[in-house]
């Protein structure tokens, strides 16, 4: 080998070492670089799981912050609902007691939203606390549309109050004289079928012939033959409520007539099902029958009775009840 090329060798294995130097340089920092990382991730690890970080001193203050600020929600929904809860019995015990009107219901007012509402919380930490506030909300928001539904009711109802006094139906749709009790409103074994079902009216008794009274002012909307009712008439009071008077012998009215409180409508009878003389009457509120006897005056004097049914009716003569012993 000449001297050229002994240098040119000696160059090479120089340049070769100095690469295998460098190269070695960058694996040693990679490695202990790498080695560096691992020993801070397994030490932040065990630090985390070990030792109570700001960072999770942090969380856990913004944890017990929002359980806090739930817990208060909760007791404001309780808080309010318990004046709801007073409200709505000053409504139905004061307010709609006043104007003779029957408790409002709206249906499904009182059901809960399906479990799909509150899915999107399912997988919140707090999952229970959150739908159950969610829940106790969604209750109350039901339950005050309602008592704002009642409300406005109740302002139309004192808005039309005079004329509202003379419609709804407390007069007894008889003689009062006549008046010895009712069959009661209710389940009942049926005089005919045998059998226990609702009775969705009472029964007053009497004579053919006896005088039947519009119980209220309103507008007949009914007169004929109605299955087991028989020769029945049915008036419309407005403000929801419409009357009943069935197994009647006559009518002495015709539809579309308006009739006032205690007008000669019909006469008694036994016609439909029947057993016997008696007048079937029904008040029906907002398209259902309820009792009638939460709305009779049946402490009224016989002689406002009487003035009420002379005024109603030019042309009747109503007997002193002495003379008819």
């Amino acid at each position: 080998m000449s001297k050229k090329e002994l240098k040119r060798a000696k160059r090479e294995a120089k340049r070769e070492r100095t690469s295998l130097s460098i190269r070695y340089g960058i694996y040693t920092v990679l490695r202990y670089l790498l080695l560096g990382f691992i020993l801070v991730s397994v030490a932040n690890l065990v630090f985390t799981y070990a030792f109570y970080t700001p960072k999770m001193y942090n969380i856990g203050r913004g944890n017990a912050e929002l359980f806090d600020n739930y817990r208060i929600l909760d007791e404001k929904i309780r808080s309010t609902t318990r004046v709801l809860d007073e409200l709505k019995h000053r409504d139905n015990m004061v307010y709609r007691s006043l104007f003779g009107a029957d408790t409002l219901d709206i249906a499904g007012v009182y059901l809960d939203y399906p479990a799909a509402r509150y899915a999107e919380f399912a997988d919140d930490h707090f999952a229970p606390l959150i739908t159950s506030t969610w829940r106790d909300l969604d209750r109350f928001a039901r339950r005050l549309y309602l008592q704002s539904v009642s409300l406005d009711e109740l302002q139309t109802l004192a808005s039309d109050k005079e004329q509202m006094a003379t419609a709804i139906p407390a007069l007894l749709p008889i003689d009062i004289r006549k008046f010895r009790g009712v069959g009661p409103f209710g389940m009942r074994l049926h005089p005919i079928h045998g059998r226990y079902q609702m009775h969705r009216g009472i029964d007053l008794g009497g004579s053919r012939g006896d005088p039947i009274y519009a119980t209220g002012d309103g507008f007949v909307s009914f007169v004929g033959t109605n299955g087991g009712y028989g020769r029945s008439v049915v008036v419309d009071h407005g403000f929801g409520y419409r009357t009943r008077y069935a197994h009647l012998s006559e009518y002495l009215v015709t539809e579309g007539q308006f009739v006032k409180r205690g007008e000669l409508i019909a006469e008694m009878g036994s016609t439909g099902t029947s057993t016997s003389t008696h007048l079937h009457y029904e008040v029906l509120y907002g398209g259902r029958q309820v009792n009638p006897v939460s709305y009779f005056q049946t402490d009224m004097d016989p002689t406002e009775f009487e003035k009420i049914i002379d005024s109603a009716n030019d042309n009747l003569i109503f007997e002193p009840w002495e003379e008819i012993q």
